[in-house]
């Protein structure tokens, strides 16, 4: 009788808790929340303000007296009209369309020596390619900038050594040469994350079907061209996204190398936004209006990509 009671009691206990219990979605978002409101304060009202900022004269007049005037779309005329901007935007073509292509060749070349090592040599590999990639990008282009010195850069240095120039060579100074100067330091930085990406996707290709290409008498070319590339495809497609959206947005390096110089040979996007808002004349306005361009037009690739070559993946 009181075993029973007993267990009557312990069932109606934990019936009572089993009600308090929250379900899976509702736990889902109360888990969230907290992420929520940290994306909310990061991301979300920087973008709302700087989007507010863009429609207002903002200056540091304004900023003294805490009254922005609205403008309108006065502020992205300005911007489209401005030979500069022009300017810029054509380099951020330039070096976005050097680096994205000079990335997946090389991670794809890459990715496919890797896997070809043995084990041991394939993880000290790995190893040694993320060094790149821990590099803080001011880092990385203050190193550059040393190593494309004029009169003391290792890069003149080793060239004349070998006999391949004459005379040292002006590489980030020359208006000819210092935008593709800055995709060399770039490309180097970055250039691990998508080493890894195509390498864990080259594990994930069946080994059955190499040999039964090769069985048919497919040599190592027509394998990798009919077999690995078409597999690396969907990979390959998330890597120009990222790196497309990414190089669009590079200023690291063009602020520790040439600071947009020499003239205007390395204005990209990116760093106009920022000369705009926080050098002379400090049109904060103009510079928020340049920038959501900017990411706008970084949003309209993104979905060209999606619907033009993801869905001709699958």
């Amino acid at each position: 009788m009181a075993a029973d009671a007993e267990r009557r009691n312990t069932d109606a206990a934990s019936g009572a808790a089993s009600g308090r219990e929250l379900s899976p979605r509702s736990l889902a978002v109360v888990m969230n929340v907290p992420t929520i409101l940290i994306l909310a304060l990061v991301l979300a009202y920087p973008i709302y303000y700087a989007g507010f900022l863009s429609f207002h004269q903002v200056g540091p007049g304004q900023l003294r007296s805490g009254v922005f005037p609205f403008v309108g779309l006065l502020n992205y005329e300005r911007v489209l009209t401005d030979p500069l901007f022009q300017k810029a935007l054509l380099n951020t073509f330039t070096f976005s369309a050097i680096v994205v292509v000079a990335e997946i060749v090389l991670a794809v070349a890459i990715a496919l020596l890797i896997n070809q090592q043995g084990i041991w040599t394939s993880r000290v590999t790995r190893i040694l390619m993320l060094v790149p990639y821990a590099v803080p990008p001011i880092a990385n282009g203050l190193v550059w900038s040393f190593m494309y010195s004029y009169q003391f850069g290792f890069l003149n240095r080793i060239l004349f050594t070998l006999g391949v120039i004459t005379e040292p060579i002006n590489w980030a100074g020359n208006p000819d040469t210092a935008l593709f100067a800055i995709t060399v330091p770039y490309v180097w930085r970055t250039l691990p994350f998508a080493i890894l990406l195509v390498h864990a996707a080259l594990q994930g290709i069946n080994k059955e079907l190499h040999e039964a290409a090769a069985v048919d008498g497919a040599n190592a070319w027509r394998r990798f061209w009919h077999i690995t590339l078409p597999l690396l495809t969907p990979i390959i497609v998330v890597i120009l996204v990222l790196r497309t959206s990414f190089a669009f947005a590079v200023f690291e390096e063009i602020l520790a190398i040439t600071q947009g110089g020499p003239g205007d040979a390395t204005w990209v996007a990116a760093w106009y936004s920022y000369r705009k808002s926080f050098a002379p004349p400090f049109d904060i306005g103009l510079g928020s209006a340049s920038a959501y361009l900017l990411a706008m037009l970084v949003g309209i690739l993104a979905l060209v990509y999606v619907r033009m070559i993801y869905r001709r993946v699958e």
